[in-house]
């Protein structure tokens, strides 16, 4: 909905791309032994290249009564090439002798996935328009850093709130029945003024300070001394540099990434994963998964890419398949879709979109 309404609208022509990172998630019962509530363990880099953001997150739940980890790796999703698989890689960083410990000997309960908003200050669109405005992950208020962004939705939704309020007050007693939309405009600048923009101003360089030459060293830099010393004063704001999907290198000018295969202990296949989410979708209704042109993803994004669809989905929603020697052709499972909207956003023509789903569809995450 964000996104037609910004196409719409013209709610982004001042404003960045917005930028994204698919984060990955399980949730685990381990060995009491192994679990310390309340500690937190944040990782960047491993199993990414240098020249790829990621890193991880590995939280011990303080459940009563329970052992609960909860665990995840996000990816940035300019990465550039088409061969990066997010959920193998997701179930790789589970084997790193510093990880690996913690998963052996426990029970996995739940998967899931879904894109982040991580374009922070530069990609923050117009936010009030007649009729509506643009609150939370809508117009994407995420602390990167922090990997945070409940408190900032909260706090959007209320000065949203407070803006409707002021504009009800504002229209005369005798009109007040009448279906006159709000002016929202006085939103933008009420979120200008409060903590949400000087906490997303502080750390807005954090993301594009890895796309320089020196990749994610560069953003260690950025953050050991800059970040440190001035807080988000320093004189000068970073670009993103495009949008996430033209990033995708085309796979002649890359190397394929060989993946250990699961060892059904600490990491597991894609299916099995996708069964843990308990998403369905009603056999008889329309796929949400709409191509707007038939021909593409077989001319251009698998003549090009190697078809990227099938590796950057988490859940085995694209498979392209050759029958009889024929030419390969794109199958879409929409019932496995998690929502995780990450084939919109990387689809290296734009040519998905994914549209709402009938209501009572998707993922049934438990716990997570």
């Amino acid at each position: 909905l964000t996104k037609e309404l910004m196409a719409k609208l013209g709610l982004d022509s001042s404003c960045e791309p917005q930028t994204y990172g698919i984060g990955l998630k399980e949730l685990w019962r381990v060995d009491p032994l192994k679990h310390h509530p309340g500690r937190v363990e944040h990782t960047a880099g491993w199993p990414m290249d240098s020249q790829t953001w990621g890193g991880s997150f590995l939280y011990h739940l303080d459940e009563p009564g329970d052992t609960l980890v909860s665990a995840g790796y996000v990816i940035g999703l300019d990465y550039k090439n088409p061969y990066l698989n997010p959920f193998l890689e997701f179930q790789r960083w589970k084997t790193h002798p510093s990880v690996r410990p913690t998963f052996e000997g426990g029970e996995r309960l739940s998967y899931g996935a879904r894109a982040l908003n991580e374009g922070g200050l530069q990609s923050v669109p117009t936010l009030g328009f007649s009729g509506g405005a643009l609150i939370g992950c809508g117009a994407g208020f995420l602390n990167v850093p922090k990997i945070k962004g409940t408190h900032t939705a909260m706090k959007s939704g209320m000065l949203a709130a407070e803006t409707a309020f002021d504009a009800l007050q504002a229209i005369p007693d005798d009109a007040k029945e009448q279906l006159v939309p709000l002016d929202m405009s006085p939103y933008d600048a009420s979120l200008r003024a409060s903590w949400v923009w000087k906490e997303l101003h502080e750390v807005r360089n954090v993301r594009p300070s890895a796309h320089t030459p020196l990749g994610m060293y560069g953003m260690f830099l950025y953050t050991g001394v800059l970040q440190w010393l001035f807080k988000g004063r320093e004189p000068f704001t970073l670009s993103h540099a495009g949008a996430d999907h033209t990033k995708l290198r085309p796979a002649s000018e890359c190397t394929a990434i060989e993946y250990p295969k699961p060892d059904n202990k600490v990491s597991f296949d894609l299916l099995s994963s996708v069964a843990l989410t308990g998403t369905n979708h009603d056999h008889d209704q329309p796929s949400h998964l709409t191509l707007k042109n038939d021909a593409v993803p077989v001319e251009r994004n698998y003549a090009i890419y190697d078809g990227p669809e099938q590796r950057f989905c988490p859940a085995g929603v694209y498979e392209y398949i050759t029958e009889d020697g024929r030419e390969p052709r794109l199958q879409i499972n929409a019932q496995n879709c998690i929502h995780c909207k990450t084939c919109d956003i990387k689809c290296p023509s734009q040519n998905i979109d994914w549209v709402v789903p009938e209501s009572g569809g998707g993922p049934a995450y438990s716990g997570m």
